[in-house]
């Protein structure tokens, strides 16, 4: 059989797909992650490395398209997908260790991968095929449709957001460094946790366009650095949704007002402030922070990315705001 689009169409869309605790489709989000570093030239050849850059766009598609009840590392996508009948994805071993994978030993910890496998690699038509943009736009497409047909112009648009390039500040700021191939089971996790935290920031910030929702501040340094947070709406320890939808992009002072209840927002994006809940004296020549209320909110230029209702709705019942 030619190994064409068409081909490989096929094979993308009848991957396997969980469904254990709701939808988990793993090996379409890997491949994803790897067509978006295949566009922005972060693998140029083909050998796919477990390296920072996938794991953190990898993390990216994962908390936007996948069910948070169950959340995988890239490891079982990275092994499983070898596994896959008709393979087009392939297990290269570090030299040594060419009898693991005949074994029947599953690879699906990050820590056996690191130790055992030096690389994936793609069918070679596969990845002459995913350097033409418009096969990449075409197999990305026939993803979406499959496996995320009610969120189509969502995949779309997270491949303008670079989740490696927003999470270098937050590395810095943390002090941390990483190597995949140094890395502890421990420092994966919080490595992923760092990966979550700052992709959920920076993402929510650059969709509100670095702007507060609440006040409509817009401060950006030099080095790019801006005094807005990307706040969760239903708080993430409680229900683990990083959601873009699930998140407001505030300053501070009004990051820590909507945590503490001071504000919240009605269903049509209007700011709702109580009038018990605060006693403000601010300077003669600044608005007052009730003078706010019913203002609409600044919001994401793209419908997908604006609140949800069903969010809004928990913070306003959860502050017993009318």
């Amino acid at each position: 059989m030619q190994k064409d689009l068409n081909y490989y169409i096929n094979r993308f869309t009848n991957l396997n797909v969980n469904t254990v605790g709701g939808k988990a489709p793993y090996q379409p989000l890997l491949l994803l992650s790897v067509i978006e570093l295949i566009e922005q030239r972060l693998i140029q050849e083909n050998k796919i490395y477990l390296s920072l850059e996938l794991i953190s766009t990898f993390a990216k598609f994962r908390s936007q398209l996948s069910t948070p009840y169950y959340q995988a590392d890239l490891a079982q996508p990275f092994f499983f997908l070898s596994r896959a009948k008709n393979p087009f994805w392939y297990l290269q071993p570090k030299p040594g260790f060419e009898n693991v994978l005949e074994s029947g030993v599953k690879l699906n910890r990050l820590s056996l991968l690191r130790k055992n496998i030096d690389y994936a690699e793609l069918d070679d038509e596969l990845f002459d095929l995913l350097k033409s943009p418009i096969n990449r736009a075409a197999l990305i497409v026939a993803i979406a449709s499959k496996c995320f047909s009610e969120k189509i112009e969502q995949v779309q648009s997270l491949f303008q957001i670079h989740s490696f390039q927003d999470i270098r500040y937050s590395l810095r700021e943390s002090g941390a460094t990483y190597s995949t191939n140094e890395m502890s089971e421990k420092e994966v996790k919080e490595f992923e946790d760092i990966v979550r935290d700052a992709t959920f920031r920076r993402n929510v910030v650059s969709l509100y366009g670095q702007r507060c929702a609440f006040c409509k501040l817009r401060i950006i340094s030099r080095d790019s650095g801006d005094i807005v947070d990307g706040a969760h709406i239903k708080p993430f320890s409680r229900f683990k949704d990083d959601s873009y939808t699930n998140g407001l992009a505030l300053c501070k002072n009004h990051h820590w007002a909507f945590d503490h209840g001071w504000f919240s927002i009605d269903d049509d994006y209007r700011i709702i402030i109580p009038a018990d809940r605060f006693i403000e004296e601010p300077p003669e020549e600044s608005k007052r922070m009730q003078e706010f209320n019913r203002e609409q909110i600044h919001l994401p230029d793209q419908s997908d990315f604006h609140p949800r209702s069903e969010a809004l709705a928990w913070h306003r019942d959860h502050w017993h705001i009318a």
